[in-house]
Protein backbone atom coordinates (compact mmCIF):
# COMPACT_ATOMS: atom_id res chain seq x y z
CA UNK A 1 0.00 0.00 0.00
CA UNK A 2 1.99 2.71 -1.11
CA UNK A 3 -0.03 5.43 -0.90
CA UNK A 4 -2.06 4.68 1.81
CA UNK A 5 0.16 7.38 4.26
CA UNK A 6 -0.93 10.28 1.67
CA UNK A 7 -4.27 8.91 1.59
CA UNK A 8 -5.08 9.28 5.02
CA UNK A 9 -6.34 12.62 6.87
CA UNK A 10 -4.50 14.38 9.33
CA UNK A 11 -5.77 13.85 12.69
CA UNK A 12 -6.22 15.64 15.98
CA UNK A 13 -4.55 12.85 17.98
CA UNK A 14 -6.17 13.93 21.21
CA UNK A 15 -9.22 15.36 20.42
CA UNK A 16 -8.48 18.53 21.80
CA UNK A 17 -7.23 17.22 25.72
CA UNK A 18 -4.35 19.42 26.12
CA UNK A 19 -2.15 16.87 28.42
CA UNK A 20 -2.98 14.66 26.06
CA UNK A 21 -1.67 15.83 22.95
CA UNK A 22 1.55 17.02 25.27
CA UNK A 23 1.98 13.35 26.25
CA UNK A 24 1.79 11.93 22.54
CA UNK A 25 4.39 15.33 21.55
CA UNK A 26 6.42 13.22 24.77
CA UNK A 27 6.38 9.97 22.83
CA UNK A 28 7.03 10.81 19.42
CA UNK A 29 9.85 13.17 20.54
CA UNK A 30 11.23 10.24 22.93
CA UNK A 31 14.90 9.33 22.69
CA UNK A 32 16.02 7.53 25.51
CA UNK A 33 17.40 4.48 23.55
CA UNK A 34 18.71 6.55 20.18
CA UNK A 35 21.29 5.02 20.83
CA UNK A 36 20.45 1.29 20.39
CA UNK A 37 18.36 2.01 17.23
CA UNK A 38 20.19 1.60 13.71
CA UNK A 39 18.16 3.60 11.58
CA UNK A 40 17.33 6.71 14.86
CA UNK A 41 14.33 7.40 16.78
CA UNK A 42 10.98 7.54 15.24
CA UNK A 43 8.41 6.78 17.69
CA UNK A 44 5.19 5.76 15.80
CA UNK A 45 2.00 5.26 17.79
CA UNK A 46 -1.64 6.57 16.77
CA UNK A 47 -4.38 7.11 19.37
CA UNK A 48 -7.32 9.82 20.24
CA UNK A 49 -9.39 10.02 23.35
CA UNK A 50 -12.27 7.61 22.78
CA UNK A 51 -10.70 4.69 21.04
CA UNK A 52 -12.81 1.61 22.09
CA UNK A 53 -10.12 -0.74 20.60
CA UNK A 54 -6.37 -0.84 21.38
CA UNK A 55 -3.73 -3.18 19.52
CA UNK A 56 -0.41 -3.66 21.29
CA UNK A 57 1.62 -4.96 19.11
CA UNK A 58 5.83 -5.44 18.75
CA UNK A 59 7.96 -3.01 16.97
CA UNK A 60 7.59 -1.02 13.69
CA UNK A 61 9.41 -2.60 10.83
CA UNK A 62 11.13 -0.51 8.23
CA UNK A 63 8.47 0.36 6.06
CA UNK A 64 6.21 1.70 9.37
CA UNK A 65 9.46 3.02 9.99
CA UNK A 66 9.77 5.30 6.97
CA UNK A 67 6.20 6.32 6.60
CA UNK A 68 5.63 6.52 10.44
CA UNK A 69 2.42 4.83 9.64
CA UNK A 70 1.88 1.76 12.28
CA UNK A 71 0.95 -1.40 10.50
CA UNK A 72 1.34 0.04 7.04
CA UNK A 73 2.55 -3.63 5.33
CA UNK A 74 1.74 -6.41 4.54
CA UNK A 75 0.75 -7.89 7.97
CA UNK A 76 -1.58 -4.89 8.56
CA UNK A 77 -3.54 -5.86 5.61
CA UNK A 78 -3.69 -9.70 7.07
CA UNK A 79 -4.61 -8.01 10.61
CA UNK A 80 -6.96 -5.85 8.72
CA UNK A 81 -8.46 -9.10 7.17
CA UNK A 82 -8.82 -10.55 10.77
CA UNK A 83 -10.47 -7.83 12.41
CA UNK A 84 -12.51 -6.95 9.15
CA UNK A 85 -12.13 -3.54 9.28
CA UNK A 86 -11.86 -0.99 6.33
CA UNK A 87 -8.31 0.87 6.21
CA UNK A 88 -10.70 4.31 6.46
CA UNK A 89 -12.01 2.47 10.05
CA UNK A 90 -8.67 0.62 11.59
CA UNK A 91 -6.88 4.26 11.08
CA UNK A 92 -9.47 6.78 13.02
CA UNK A 93 -7.79 6.49 16.29
CA UNK A 94 -11.16 7.55 17.64
CA UNK A 95 -12.01 4.11 16.90
CA UNK A 96 -8.65 2.27 17.54
CA UNK A 97 -5.84 2.69 19.48
CA UNK A 98 -2.37 1.56 18.34
CA UNK A 99 0.56 1.52 20.71
CA UNK A 100 3.45 -1.09 20.37
CA UNK A 101 5.92 -2.90 22.85
CA UNK A 102 8.57 -0.24 21.06
CA UNK A 103 7.87 2.36 19.64
CA UNK A 104 10.93 2.38 17.01
CA UNK A 105 12.41 0.25 14.27
CA UNK A 106 15.01 -2.11 16.98
CA UNK A 107 16.73 -3.48 14.30
CA UNK A 108 17.48 -7.10 13.07
CA UNK A 109 19.71 -9.94 14.46
CA UNK A 110 22.88 -10.81 12.06
CA UNK A 111 20.58 -14.27 10.93
CA UNK A 112 17.23 -12.42 10.46
CA UNK A 113 14.66 -10.94 11.29
CA UNK A 114 13.73 -8.15 13.75
CA UNK A 115 15.33 -8.17 16.73
CA UNK A 116 12.62 -7.87 19.81
CA UNK A 117 11.07 -4.35 20.74
CA UNK A 118 13.47 -2.28 23.25
CA UNK A 119 12.09 -2.72 26.83
CA UNK A 120 12.52 0.71 27.68
CA UNK A 121 9.27 2.08 25.87
CA UNK A 122 6.52 -0.10 27.68
CA UNK A 123 7.77 0.71 31.17
CA UNK A 124 8.41 4.42 30.43
CA UNK A 125 4.93 5.01 28.37
CA UNK A 126 2.40 2.43 28.30
CA UNK A 127 0.57 3.25 31.91
CA UNK A 128 0.60 6.99 30.96
CA UNK A 129 -0.73 6.37 27.86
CA UNK A 130 -3.73 3.96 29.20
CA UNK A 131 -4.31 6.80 31.71
CA UNK A 132 -6.08 8.75 28.54
CA UNK A 133 -8.05 5.53 27.21
CA UNK A 134 -10.99 5.18 29.54
CA UNK A 135 -13.15 3.59 26.83
CA UNK A 136 -11.15 0.82 25.55
CA UNK A 137 -13.66 -2.25 25.47
CA UNK A 138 -10.96 -4.51 23.71
CA UNK A 139 -7.26 -4.99 23.79
CA UNK A 140 -5.72 -7.27 21.25
CA UNK A 141 -2.34 -8.65 22.80
CA UNK A 142 -0.33 -9.58 19.52
CA UNK A 143 2.63 -11.79 20.15
CA UNK A 144 4.85 -12.82 22.65
CA UNK A 145 6.04 -9.36 24.12
CA UNK A 146 2.59 -7.86 24.18
CA UNK A 147 1.18 -11.29 26.10
CA UNK A 148 4.20 -11.39 28.77
CA UNK A 149 3.55 -7.91 29.84
CA UNK A 150 -0.09 -7.69 30.04
CA UNK A 151 -1.16 -11.11 31.15
CA UNK A 152 2.01 -12.35 33.02
CA UNK A 153 1.70 -15.46 35.06
CA UNK A 154 -1.92 -16.22 33.51
CA UNK A 155 0.12 -16.70 29.97
CA UNK A 156 0.39 -20.44 29.33
CA UNK A 157 3.51 -22.13 28.79
CA UNK A 158 3.81 -21.25 24.55
CA UNK A 159 2.09 -18.84 23.07
CA UNK A 160 0.27 -20.99 20.83
CA UNK A 161 -1.10 -22.45 24.04
CA UNK A 162 -2.39 -19.30 25.20
CA UNK A 163 -3.87 -18.04 22.38
CA UNK A 164 -5.83 -20.93 22.48
CA UNK A 165 -6.83 -20.38 25.55
CA UNK A 166 -8.33 -17.33 24.00
CA UNK A 167 -11.78 -17.29 26.23
CA UNK A 168 -10.08 -17.45 29.36
CA UNK A 169 -8.97 -13.93 28.98
CA UNK A 170 -12.01 -12.17 27.37
CA UNK A 171 -13.57 -11.27 30.54
CA UNK A 172 -10.68 -9.17 30.92
CA UNK A 173 -11.92 -7.77 27.70
CA UNK A 174 -7.95 -9.05 26.48
CA UNK A 175 -7.33 -11.19 23.29
CA UNK A 176 -4.34 -12.64 22.84
CA UNK A 177 -3.28 -13.15 19.43
CA UNK A 178 -0.23 -14.60 16.72
CA UNK A 179 1.91 -11.70 14.87
CA UNK A 180 -0.33 -11.57 11.35
CA UNK A 181 3.18 -11.80 9.50
CA UNK A 182 2.69 -13.82 6.53
CA UNK A 183 5.70 -16.14 8.11
CA UNK A 184 2.89 -17.21 10.39
CA UNK A 185 0.69 -18.88 7.52
CA UNK A 186 2.11 -21.97 8.53
CA UNK A 187 1.16 -21.64 12.16
CA UNK A 188 -2.52 -21.01 11.34
CA UNK A 189 -2.38 -24.38 8.86
CA UNK A 190 -1.16 -26.40 12.05
CA UNK A 191 -3.44 -24.69 14.12
CA UNK A 192 -7.26 -24.32 12.24
CA UNK A 193 -8.97 -23.49 15.43
CA UNK A 194 -7.33 -20.13 15.21
CA UNK A 195 -9.45 -19.13 12.29
CA UNK A 196 -12.65 -21.31 12.92
CA UNK A 197 -12.72 -20.64 16.86
CA UNK A 198 -10.72 -17.08 17.36
CA UNK A 199 -11.64 -15.36 14.22
CA UNK A 200 -15.73 -15.31 14.42
CA UNK A 201 -15.32 -14.22 18.31
CA UNK A 202 -13.31 -11.44 17.26
CA UNK A 203 -15.02 -10.31 14.04
CA UNK A 204 -18.48 -10.57 16.74
CA UNK A 205 -16.88 -8.25 18.99
CA UNK A 206 -15.59 -5.59 16.72
CA UNK A 207 -18.84 -5.56 15.20
CA UNK A 208 -20.67 -5.19 17.94
CA UNK A 209 -18.22 -2.39 19.03
CA UNK A 210 -18.39 0.02 16.26
CA UNK A 211 -21.87 -1.15 15.65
Amino acid sequence: MPGLCGDLPEIDPAGGDVAFDALLDEVRACRICAGALPLGPRPVVRMAKGARILIIGQAPGTKVHETGLPWNDASGDRLRDWLDLSVDDFYDPAKLAIMPMGFCYPGRFDRGGDLPPRPECAPAWHDELLKHLPDIELTLLIGQYAQERYLGSRRAKTMTETVHRFADYLPDTLLPMPHPSWRNTAWMKKNPWFEADLLPVLRERVQKIFG
